[in-house]
């Protein structure tokens, strides 16, 4: 290939699709972390402090037992959790039910005595359940989070963090069964029992999908929350709020603070010119249009690349709408948009009466320039 037909690159920075979003709303939690669905963290405030959790922890006791167990296995109920007091759904020594009833129970209406009867049905009895749920943690990275019972009611020594339970929620919501079931408000399971989900933005704050809340007295008032829109899952994390309704608002303020900061943008239009390529034997150039109009999600807040792969010098007979080229768009070297640059009219191969004119019209202009070159420095 000649040089004159190697690709040409040229890269153009774009404007940034919109202004940058303000500062994070204020929090009155003790721990708060706001991320994406793929873990890019957004904002974080102690994010890193180990602080009791509450019922979150039922989302690794729901990780460990669908580790284990099918969700149509059945779970003879044991003493021990039909024991456990505050939240419950009043399970009876003896009972048998499925552990999606029992997951149903944990994660819809958080009941405690659920979670103990999927721990001793899974792992035997239930501090060999904890030790399954602390290997899981280590195995996820969880360097701040230690587990001494399956529920989260309170006990020494028994923590995690804002970071760690993005990274426990994420885990969790890969479950298919859980992801159903943390979106619900409502269920039916067996013993004719109807529960009733203490998410209360489920429902009100569009497009939530779940998926943890949390309250003891140590804990205070604690939930991961994530919610959807535009292809983009945002999750927050709240940790030690002072209150329910507070918890509530933070939760819906920072989802929103979170989301804003993502917009759909058309980054390429259809039939505008991105290049021109020169065309051989010829004066005029060629313009190379994007064949299709291109719109993404981005960072709002972030500036956007564009790139242009074209070449320099097109030769012989061309079609209308022949591929000849590509505009990408990166945002933080990443590739976020492509589109094929096509010739935007028909380019004929020159006859031989006009290559002819071409090369003798170049040839007195060479000769001219050569004399002139000589008799001008003689004078």
């Amino acid at each position: 290939m000649r040089r004159r037909l190697l690709l040409v690159l040229v890269a153009l920075a774009a404007a940034s699709p919109a202004e940058a979003a303000v500062d994070p709303p204020p929090s009155s939690a003790r721990a708060v972390l706001v991320a994406t669905g793929k873990g890019e963290v957004l904002y974080a405030r102690n994010a890193a402090r180990e602080l009791p959790m509450a019922s979150i922890t039922k989302l690794m006791t729901a990780i460990v037992v669908l580790d284990r167990k099918r969700p149509g296995d059945l779970v003879t109920v044991r003493a021990t959790a039909a024991a456990v007091g505050e939240s419950s759904v009043h399970l009876q020594v003896g009972e048998k039910l499925t552990v999606r009833d029992l997951l149903a129970a944990a994660l819809i209406q958080s009941a405690n005595d659920a979670a103990f009867a999927l721990a001793a049905g899974t792992a035997g009895d239930v501090s060999r359940f904890v030790g399954l749920m602390n290997a899981k943690a280590r195995r996820l990275g969880l360097t701040h989070t230690r587990f001494v019972r399956p529920d989260g009611l309170d006990v020494p020594g028994h923590y995690s963090s804002a970071r760690d339970i993005l990274k426990l929620a994420r885990t969790a919501m890969k479950k298919p069964l859980v992801r159903r079931l943390v979106a619900r408000r409502s269920a039916k399971i067996g013993g004719g029992r109807s529960l009733f989900a203490w998410n209360d933005l489920l429902g009100r704050y569009p497009g939530l999908i779940g998926v943890k809340t949390g309250h003891t007295n140590a804990a205070g008032w604690c939930q991961v929350a994530a919610a959807r829109r535009d292809g983009v899952t945002i999750y927050t994390v709240v940790l030690g709020s002072p209150s329910r309704a507070r918890r509530n608002a933070d939760l819906a303020s920072l989802l929103a603070w979170g989301q804003d900061l993502f917009g759909r943008v058309q980054v390429v239009s259809r039939g505008q010119t991105y290049a021109t390529s020169a065309i051989r034997l010829r004066e005029d150039r060629l313009p190379l249009v994007a064949a299709r109009a291109v719109s993404v999600v981005v960072r709002v807040d972030q500036s956007l690349v564009e790139t242009v792969v074209a070449p320099g010098l097109v030769s012989g007979s061309v079609a209308a709408g022949a591929r000849l080229g590509e505009v990408q768009v990166t945002q933080r070297r990443k590739v976020v948009a492509r589109a094929p640059l096509v010739a935007a009219r028909r380019v004929e191969e020159p006859g031989f009466g006009h290559k002819l004119s071409w090369y003798s019209e170049r040839t007195l202009d060479e000769a001219g320039d050569l004399l002139e070159g000589v008799f001008g420095s003689v004078l």
